[in-house]
């Protein structure tokens, strides 16, 4: 006798968009999928707030122009308030300092709109399983730069130690220091250090620089248990 299939977890999305046409659309893609659900949507910053706070949500999908919205700092808040879930930004056109505000805010990942729509179904998932989703081209073009500047040549990362990729792996979903510290039972100091000696081992200077060196080098990184972090 065949047991009958145990239904797949469904993914809960919140799509944050000022056109109308693209959330039903995207609402319409999601919906012929088994593990997707559109729980509800948004068209401003101050809705994306109330409504994230009133549904239980996985993922929340946010047009970047409602994040530009009042003091612009919807994403950090976003990420703040509600630190499991994950935000990717949505955006007509991007440019490289785009690309790295939306990271340095928390951001998941990053999609352009104008991308084939099936992409969408996949950065959905490739977000919820932990790994950073932004443009090809853009990580190219800004690992290209970071490779050719002198004074930081990137090195190999043999010398990563397990810890230190851990670390590397939150910092991918856009947790900050104290979040880390948080979660792995050390002290905010202690994730400092180790940044700091992931920085000279692989010849990068900042955070950001150090997610676009996992990204572009496909470093094998251990997968994060989300897990929730007092604030």
């Amino acid at each position: 006798m065949r047991l009958p299939r145990k239904p797949k977890t469904k993914i809960r999305i919140l799509i944050a968009d000022r056109e109308g046409v693209f959330r039903l659309g995207l609402k319409k893609l999601f919906g012929v999928e088994d593990d997707l659900r559109v729980v509800a949507q948004a068209d401003s910053a101050v809705q994306t707030l109330k409504v994230a706070g009133a549904f239980r949500l996985d993922l929340i999908f946010v047009q970047a122009e409602i994040l530009a919205e009042g003091s612009g700092d919807l994403l950090a808040r976003l990420h703040k308030q509600f630190p499991l879930v994950r935000v990717v930004v949505t955006a007509s056109a991007l440019h490289e300092q785009d690309l790295m505000r939306f990271v340095q805010s928390g951001a998941a990942g990053v999609i352009t709109k104008s991308v084939d729509p099936e992409l969408f179904v996949r950065c959905t998932r490739k977000v919820m399983q932990g790994e950073a989703w932004l443009p090809k081209r853009q990580v190219a073009q800004m690992a290209r730069l970071l490779e050719a500047n002198p004074e930081r040549q990137v090195r190999p990362a043999e010398t990563l130690t397990q810890r230190e990729k851990t670390v590397i792996s939150y910092l991918l979903q856009g947790w900050r220091n104290r979040e880390i510290a948080q979660h792995l039972s050390i002290t905010e100091q202690t994730v400092k250090n180790h940044l700091r000696t992931i920085y000279d081992k692989v010849g990068v200077s900042d955070r950001l620089e150090l997610v676009l060196y996992a990204i572009h080098q496909h470093l094998e990184l251990p997968p994060v248990e989300l897990t929730a972090v007092q604030t």
